[in-house]
């Protein structure tokens, strides 16, 4: 099972089902140019990942033949692992000429950056159904294993996990230095993120430590994780929100609301988008209108752009599946104006960043850019103007990019990420400091953001993080960092998810 960021519009598409009354696809042909009419229900589901895309994919016009790729060829024992495995080769085909690597580059190991197929954990998790331990992992440095935050009400707040705690052992292992991506890293990842049940020895910032075993459960997810009004020096008070995760607006809005809500008197606002992969884009919408502007109300916040088979109406799958009305996915039809919410009208807000900030959260900082003073804190971003429809496949969920989205400056683009300090990104760089809890006005990110308001400027000199070690080869550099973030919160990663247009009928 892989959790991933994502943009992601959620529509669920029906394309290979276990009811007798949907027929899975396939076009007679006899497997040269196209899937044979022959197969076994997994074959025929292997030809579904690799044609939907065909008609879908934001770039699919580069993507291989069928005869070349040979979507029957990716066979595991573990039915998920292969089909992700056609679904990562699949993804490394479209080439950025900016870069000239793939869109989707996202290590040497040919993993999709975006693209994943799942078992429906995803869509279950922006529901805000927590179903894990309800906490990640961070590395200061190469020896030091940290936990970056917890999520109220999971197991890990139940037994008193906090922000900062050093993580000494894991399943009985001590041995947890980060080896750029080998066994031990892959090793903690597995831990964390994908068993049902782990133990660990953890030590506190007074240097006691405690035991304590986990198991994954239900909980409802707080994407707020905290809020305060903080004092910021020189007669001003600034908000502080800890927004860590895009759930539907439903679950999110609420929270959202009653920290903004809690704000008064304030001359700014911090958002601490810093482990935020991303989720609905409705959240993001919502949010984006409550802290944009008055005098923006009716002005164009973003447009999402497709293929042009999509916008051109020659989609031939979908149109077998759903009675889609014509011109959905023009630019005119997809254009989202603000519509202002709230009282809050600040001119200038901060956003706290880092390599887990992805998806749903660019897009939020994205639109806001060319309408206020937006500053970046914090480290470079994920990197993920795209996003997607979920199409469900038998018992699987299909994601594969299908849109990219630009501002009302027509700002996009943003693959190798928002850099704080640099270009049309206004800010600083500086780094995660996991000493301190959130909220915390020594925190040195936070810190940051208090320093601008008092006095008009950031520190200057680096944060320091604690560490067990001094050796210069435990020392991560920003890109290594970088690089191990993103291993670690890929399995976090969530996409842009819209919900299912109300005019999209399902045809029977």
């Amino acid at each position: 099972m892989r959790k991933i960021f994502y943009f992601l519009a959620l529509i669920s598409v029906a394309l290979i089902s276990a009811c007798k009354k949907n027929k899975p696809i396939n076009n007679g042909d006899d497997g040269t140019t196209g899937p044979p009419n022959t197969g076994t229900t997994l074959d025929r589901i292997r030809d579904s990942v690799y044609l939907y895309p065909q008609e879908t994919y934001l770039w699919y016009n580069q993507l291989p033949t069928y005869k070349n790729f040979q979507p029957r060829n990716y066979v595991s024992s573990d039915t998920i692992t292969g089909l992700s495995s056609e679904v990562d080769h699949l993804s490394q085909y479209a080439i950025n000429p900016a870069s000239s690597q793939p869109y989707e580059y996202y290590d040497n190991t040919g993993t999709a950056k975006y693209s994943f197929i799942d078992d429906g954990s995803v869509s279950n998790e922006l529901s805000g159904n927590g179903g894990d331990f309800g906490f990640s992992v961070f590395y200061p440095t190469r020896s030091d294993l940290r936990i970056k935050y917890v999520y109220p009400g999971s197991p890990a707040d139940k037994v008193g996990i906090k922000r900062g705690y050093q993580i000494t052992k894991i399943n009985g292992r001590t041995d947890l230095a980060y080896d750029d991506g080998g066994s031990t890293t892959q090793f903690v990842i597995q831990a964390y993120a994908y068993s049902k049940t782990i133990s660990m020895t953890l030590a506190r910032p007074d240097n006691t430590t405690v035991d304590v075993t986990l198991n994954t459960a239900n909980y409802t997810i707080n994407p707020v994780i905290t809020y305060k009004t903080l004092d910021a020096g020189s007669g001003k008070k600034a908000g502080y929100m800890v927004f860590n995760s895009f759930t539907d607006k439903t679950n999110a809005g609420p929270k959202i609301l009653e920290a903004l809500n809690s704000f008064t008197g304030i001359s700014d606002l911090i958002v601490d988008l810093r482990y935020n992969g991303g989720g609905s884009v409705e959240t993001a919408e919502y949010l984006d209108n409550l802290l944009v502007p008055s005098a923006k109300n009716g002005t164009k916040m973003y447009t999402a752009y497709f293929n042009d088979k999509l916008t051109n109406d020659n989609y031939t799958l979908f149109k077998n599946l759903y009675e889609i009305p014509k011109g959905f996915f023009s630019v005119s039809n997809q254009t989202v104006n603000f519509q202002k919410q709230g009282s809050l009208n600040l001119s200038r807000i901060f956003f706290i960043v880092g390599s887990g900030t992805a998806s749903a959260s660019e897009l939020t900082i994205n639109n806001l850019i060319p309408e206020l003073d937006v500053e970046l804190i914090g480290s470079v971003t994920y990197g993920k103007p795209v996003g997607f429809y979920g199409i469900d496949i038998n018992k699987y969920q299909l994601y594969m990019p299908m849109f990219s989205t630009r501002n009302s400056a027509n700002n996009g683009d943003y693959y190798t990420g928002m850099t704080p300090g640099q270009g049309i990104y206004k800010g600083v760089s500086a780094v995660d400091d996991l000493t301190k809890d959130f909220g915390d006005p020594t925190e040195g990110l936070l810190a940051q953001a208090l320093s601008y308001i008092s006095t008009g400027k950031y520190k200057t000199g680096s944060i320091t993080t604690q560490s067990l070690a001094t050796s210069s080869k435990n020392v991560l550099s920003a890109d290594q960092k970088r690089a191990m973030e993103q291993r670690f919160t890929r399995s976090k990663v969530k996409g842009l998810m819209l919900k299912t247009p109300s005019v999209f009928k399902k045809k029977k």
